[in-house]
């Protein structure tokens, strides 16, 4: 029988590029996708679920299945409030995680960021840690933590900053190696492509997974 996956932030660079991974795969007949609006796709395996996430728990009985993966995020240009950001990028994982766990969900996989600690005072690095200990802390059966550094890929308009700083990274990867192959930009492919490998393995326990020149590189979290 085959698995059942969720995918909140599917549209994002690494969630829809996961949904389309997933779709293909032959380890999963299910794909759920909770989404803020209903995308213009349609797959035999495929659900849309539009929800509200400051409501999620409205959507409890729906969190069910084999494997959550959380690609939820946004940017300081998208939402330059602190508040709004932090419920994004912490709350709305740990409660998806909370109905996840509370439903037998025995994997939850969440993109988080190379560098990502509880105690530091940038507020980026703080919330990501905060997020991570927050999700490890309901002690799923397998919990993975995805610490990309700079991500490639996106399709840009004239975000130029952002253009730029991936082109700088191509240059700075060549210098950055040793201990700190792991800061080297990833695509956002490779990420997603991780974590479907993951999700595959029965491996108990609270991972880590961070990135060597692309390749992706597990340990266990302390």
């Amino acid at each position: 029988m085959g698995k059942k996956a969720i995918v909140a932030g599917a549209t994002g660079l690494i969630g829809s590029q996961l949904m389309d991974i997933l779709l293909s795969s032959d380890t999963y007949d299910e794909v759920l996708i909770l989404v803020r609006k209903k995308l213009d796709i349609t797959h035999p395996k495929l659900t849309q679920l539009v929800v509200d996430f400051d409501q999620i728990e409205n959507h409890s009985l729906s969190i069910t299945g084999d494997a959550v993966f959380s690609c939820l995020g946004t940017t300081r240009k998208k939402t330059p409030d602190r508040n709004t950001y932090y419920k994004i990028d912490h709350d709305y994982p740990l409660r998806l995680a909370k109905l996840a766990k509370a439903n037998g969900v025995k994997q939850f996989h969440l993109v988080s960021s190379i560098g990502a600690n509880p105690n530091s005072g940038t507020f980026y690095i703080k919330l990501k840690g905060e997020t991570e200990r927050d999700i490890s802390a309901l002690n799923f059966y397998s919990s993975f933590m995805y610490e990309p550094s700079m991500l490639t890929g996106r399709e840009y308009e004239t975000r130029f900053g952002e253009v730029f700083f991936e082109e700088l990274f191509k240059i700075l990867n060549h210098l950055l190696i040793g201990k700190w192959k792991k800061y080297r930009s990833v695509s956002g492919a490779a990420v997603a492509k991780a974590m479907y490998d993951q999700s595959l393995r029965d491996e108990p326990g609270k991972w880590i997974v961070q990135f060597e020149g692309g390749i992706a590189v597990k340990k266990i979290k302390s």
